[in-house]
């Protein structure tokens, strides 16, 4: 009986440190339920520019408030004037409102890590953060579809714009922006967040990038980062050849037009529109690409920089790009803006 005793004592030894042995990729799935998540995680800023992040943070500090100021001006404007009701300044306003969502997710914490070194984010802030900033990026391709849409309705079907773009349509083409955007980051956001995270919590980004976060993971980051990278392959793919097929058609109805005025106005508000997708498609595509195939090549501080640079920039120059090349937009700003002001003095005084 001794010597059966000493058996199972030992054969329970055995299995003990097997289990303890056993990786949470083996146990699969259901590991995930059962482990626990990190309370909060570490962002590092940009790797390797600790020295310059002072100086980062005056710079994005500058860039975000002109982006909030011009951005806010846009909305108010077309909000406040009537003759600016129309179907391309209401996308426009949705425009400048989906730029200061996806700028104010992440700039005011990325300010506080470069400033003061505040790095911790809690886990759900950090998965609230990727949501709001890759459904803002959604929606805005899908925006700028419907405003290639808008210009070619204006230009190729003018006597029918109104006609085509009613409020109904117009609210239907939103809705259906939003659902698109939500249903392509919602599994993506449950894919990351249902990772399990064993290891570090130190996320090597300004902030709660879902590559980034993914490789955090005990579980092979593979499936979600290949989901985020098909995905917006096919909804920018799709979004450019539709808008590409606009423009070319715009362009054949502007080089027929008769009046080289209207040929100049055309171009000159269809040229506002190239410039703002240039700046949003171009960083963009070039920050998913370079995060998935050239983690390598590029240094990672060039990566960071790069998916900074793409939250922020288009942001801030939109509200310029629209508000110096946009005649009837620059008139309703700066109606607003007089109006604004010499209300306040008349108040004040």
């Amino acid at each position: 009986c001794k010597r059966v005793l000493e058996d199972c004592t030992i054969l329970l030894h055995h299995l003990y440190i097997n289990r303890q042995e056993v990786s949470p990729v083996m146990l699969g799935p259901a590991y995930n339920h059962t482990m626990e998540t990190p309370a909060s995680f570490l962002l590092v800023g940009i790797p390797g520019l600790q020295s310059s992040h002072l100086w980062l943070a005056i710079s994005l500090s500058a860039t975000y408030i002109i982006a909030l100021l011009g951005n806010t001006i846009i909305v108010t404007a077309i909000w406040m004037d009537s003759t600016l009701h129309e179907p391309m300044y209401c996308f426009l306003c949705v425009l400048a409102a989906v730029d200061i969502v996806m700028a104010s997710s992440v700039v005011p914490k990325m300010v506080s890590i470069f400033c003061s070194g505040d790095s911790s984010i809690s886990f759900s802030a950090c998965f609230t953060q990727m949501f709001f900033v890759h459904l803002a990026t959604a929606v805005e391709t899908g925006l700028l579809l419907t405003m290639a849409f808008d210009r070619y309705v204006a230009i190729c079907k003018p006597l029918h714009y109104k006609r085509i773009l009613t409020p109904q349509v117009m609210l239907g083409m939103s809705m259906a922006i939003t659902i698109r955007a939500i249903t392509f980051m919602t599994p993506l956001s449950w894919m990351v967040s249902h990772l399990p995270f064993c290891g570090s919590n130190v996320v090597v980004h300004s902030y709660c990038e879902h590559i980034a976060l993914a490789r955090l993971a005990c579980a092979d980051p593979v499936p979600s980062s290949l989901y985020s990278l098909i995905g917006s392959s096919l909804m920018v793919g799709s979004d450019v050849a539709f808008i590409a097929a606009s423009y070319i058609l715009i362009l054949r109805a502007v080089f027929d037009l008769s009046s080289k005025t209207a040929q100049l106005k055309a171009l000159s508000t269809c040229g506002s529109h190239v410039g703002v997708m240039a700046l949003y498609y171009l960083p963009g595509m070039a920050s998913i690409y370079v995060a998935w195939l050239g983690q390598d090549i590029v240094p990672l501080h060039t990566q960071v920089l790069l998916a900074d640079l793409y939250v922020i920039i288009p942001a801030t120059l939109n509200p310029i790009i629209y508000g110096m090349r946009t005649k009837q937009l620059l008139e309703g700003i700066w109606s607003y803006l007089m109006h604004f002001l010499f209300d306040h003095s008349n108040l004040g005084s």
